[in-house]
């Protein structure tokens, strides 16, 4: 019978003698459980993924305004979209360099300052050009959003890591409901400037607390500042009323360098030397002054983005690049059909089209009923998350979109196509949160952000191509070319999460 986390930690506490007992950060957050502390860290990482859905979810609402008073063309409003996608593009990439090189800390402090400036600007844009630089730069800033997700994953015990991180995934949807809300009141009677506006607001809180956000603990084991990762737990502890594990914190790889030798005195004379322990673990507690020269730091980032190619992960890293692409492919362009699909509709098989105002007040409340859907979604993945696994559970939401979506190769009544990209919306998002909880699993703390930071970037070119294709398919009157792209696109999805290798519900996060 297999032993709970508690008994597996006394049993290798015992078998290392008396004064020689060590733990790792896994086993101190399985001490310590999910408690205040971890809270407000899920406020603040919460916070932006808020601030991403809200500007993503804003270009569905400024694109038409901006065209209107400046006399764009289609492709130059498509260009206003394109532009924040290419941001993220790079900046997916960028952010998790810098994370993984000086500290999550480091990152935030990038992109919070980078997204709240940049959005803010925008609203004061004189003209196309420096619109578009804006928004780019807004983008860039967003791209760092898998650096949120991470940290948070950081601290998260291993036993609840799947709820919590679907809670996690909430702020988006009440990001985008917010989004949605706030348009549907600034845009009848102000105009595009005061959306973006307001909506850079929310980016500039990030750096409020930005004082008092603590570093992971696992990042900086892994960096070999084992003493300031133990301040951190302490207060971890202290805040959740909670006590550490007896012993020392040891680096993960410490440890494992100790249970080697454990495992050569036993088999030498079944009696572990203690003194063995002493000479390893004083090994990576380095004082908290002590830090890699910015260059090294950032050749060892570099090194870990290679190593995404590397025999072990490239696999895993192909696969997750596919995944996310027809993750955000199938979510964005489920998304741009809401829309999209009355106005093709209207103009396709109409005589005449509706007034202005019409159009706009039902955009806005068409937009607003299907980010609820959302929610429901949220709900299903946190319910079957750490029941049958991640693979599992992509799958399932991927072929229930699939199912729910297939009507609309037709044209259907307005009723059925609400319910339709409802479900589809609903399922959709639940897959992409349980793929932003995998990701991030499979790779190990020195290249956890990199690994995810790439991967989102992979995403953001399907929400680059997505609005050229479905928009175009549906303007052109081929919704059902259209919504068989989306079909396919989810199988894809499917396809590739059975090539997975590794199934992560319950396993301990892996710093080497």
């Amino acid at each position: 019978m297999a032993l709970d986390d508690n008994d597996e930690q006394r049993q290798r506490q015992q078998s290392h003698g008396d004064g020689g007992l060590v733990y790792t950060v896994d086993e101190a957050l399985s001490a310590m459980e999910f408690g205040k502390f971890q809270k407000l860290v899920l406020l603040y990482a919460g916070l932006g993924n808020f601030v991403d859905a809200m500007e993503i979810m804003l270009l569905s609402f400024t694109g038409p305004s901006v065209k209107s008073q400046w006399g764009l063309s289609s492709t130059e409003e498509g260009l206003l979209t394109t532009v924040v996608f290419a941001g993220m593009l790079l900046g997916a990439t960028l952010w998790g360099l810098v994370s993984d090189a000086y500290g999550r800390r480091m990152g935030f402090l990038g992109i919070a300052i980078l997204t709240s400036v940049s959005a803010l600007l925008s609203s004061f844009s004189p003209n196309y050009i420096a619109l578009l630089v804006l928004r780019c730069s807004v983008g860039i800033g967003l791209g760092g959003g898998p650096v949120f997700s991470s940290w948070f994953l950081e601290f998260v015990p291993a036993s609840s890591r799947g709820k919590w991180m679907v809670i996690f995934s909430t702020f988006w949807t009440l990001g985008t409901v917010f989004e949605a809300s706030l348009a549907w009141i600034v845009m009848p009677r102000l105009n595009w400037r005061w959306l973006l506006g307001l909506s850079s607001l929310p980016s500039l809180a990030l750096l409020l607390p930005y004082g008092l956000v603590p570093e992971s603990p696992r990042y900086l084991c892994a960096k070999g500042r084992v003493i300031d990762a133990q301040h951190i737990l302490e207060k971890i502890a202290l805040l959740n009323r909670t006590k550490l594990p007896s012993g020392m914190l040891v680096s993960d790889d410490a440890y494992a360098r100790m249970t080697t030798q454990q495992q050569q005195d036993d088999d030498d004379d079944d009696e572990f030397d203690t003194s063995s322990i002493h000479t390893t673990t004083n090994t990576p507690l380095l004082p908290s002054s002590t830090h890699k020269p910015e260059a090294l730091n950032f050749k060892t980032a570099f090194s870990s983005f290679l190593r995404l190619f590397s025999p072990k992960f490239i696999q895993t890293t192909l696969l997750l690049w596919v995944l996310y692409f027809a993750n955000s492919f199938s979510y964005y362009g489920v998304v741009l059909l809401t829309t999209e699909l009355s106005i093709g509709q209207m103009k396709c098989h109409s005589a005449t089209l509706n007034s202005s105002n019409v159009q706009d007040a039902s955009l806005y409340v068409d937009v607003f009923i299907n980010s609820l859907a959302e929610v429901p979604g949220l709900l299903l993945s946190a319910i079957i998350v750490d029941r049958i696994g991640r693979k599992l559970s992509i799958i399932i939401m991927f072929i229930l979109a699939c199912i729910v979506l297939l009507p609309l190769v037709y044209q259907q009544s307005a009723t059925l196509t609400t319910v339709s990209l409802f479900g589809a919306r609903m399922c959709t998002v639940g897959s992409f949160t349980v793929a932003c909880i995998y990701a991030p699993e499979l790779y190990p703390t020195s290249m956890r952000a990199t690994g995810a930071g790439t991967a989102n970037a992979m995403g953001r070119i399907g929400g680059m191509i997505c609005p050229v294709v479905a928009v175009g398919l549906v303007s052109g009157c081929h919704q059902a070319v259209a919504v068989l792209l989306l079909e396919a696109v989810m199988v894809l999805s499917v396809v590739s999460v059975l090539f997975f290798r590794f199934e992560t519900m319950g396993q301990k996060l892996s710093n080497t």
